[in-house]
């Protein structure tokens, strides 16, 4: 009888089954974790530009380069952000979700360069004294986990993006 129990292999599948599936079940919901997470650096990076390239083509008497620090126009910083987070200047639903979370961190900046790779920009940039404004766009996004909607909670993890462009105005 005993003999007999050991020789049979009829269970043998099952119990490789058994201790395979937790190893594959974990592969499949760690792919696909990390491509939920590529795809929201993608949409935010993507955004980001969007937003840079926007400000960047605003006029360039809005940035006044004869102070240290020039501002960005409100106007500028809001339609920006609502392009990054949206992809449309007014309206529109989030890109990302937790965007309007109070986590969310978006800056724009501008600073002003006189000169790139060794040669004098002037041309357009005479408005300024051939100083050339730069601004610098950085979004910080709380990232949303697929697992947070099986109950895994997974805090402290962001989605970052910073892009700069080059004003060339209107």
């Amino acid at each position: 009888m005993i003999g007999t129990l050991i020789r049979c292999v009829r269970g043998n599948a099952a119990a490789e089954t058994a201790m395979v599936a937790p190893i594959l079940i974990a592969l499949i919901f760690g792919a696909v974790e990390l491509g939920n997470y590529f795809r929201s650096e993608h949409v935010l990076i993507k955004g980001v530009r969007d937003g840079a390239n926007y400000a960047a083509r605003q006029q360039i008497s809005n940035y006044d380069c004869s102070v240290a620090s020039p501002t960005v126009p409100a106007t500028v910083v809001n339609e920006s952000k609502a392009l990054v987070r949206t992809g449309q200047l007014s309206g529109g639903t989030d890109r990302l979700p937790r965007w309007t979370d109070g986590s969310t961190v978006f800056t724009i900046t501008a600073s002003c360069v006189t000169s790139a790779g060794g040669t004098t920009l002037l041309g357009i940039y005479q408005v300024n004294g051939g100083k050339v404004p730069v601004i610098t766009l950085t979004a910080d996004v709380p990232y949303q986990s697929v697992a947070a909607t099986l109950g895994f909670k997974m805090t402290g993890v962001r989605v970052r993006a910073t892009q700069q462009a080059v004003v060339t105005g209107a």
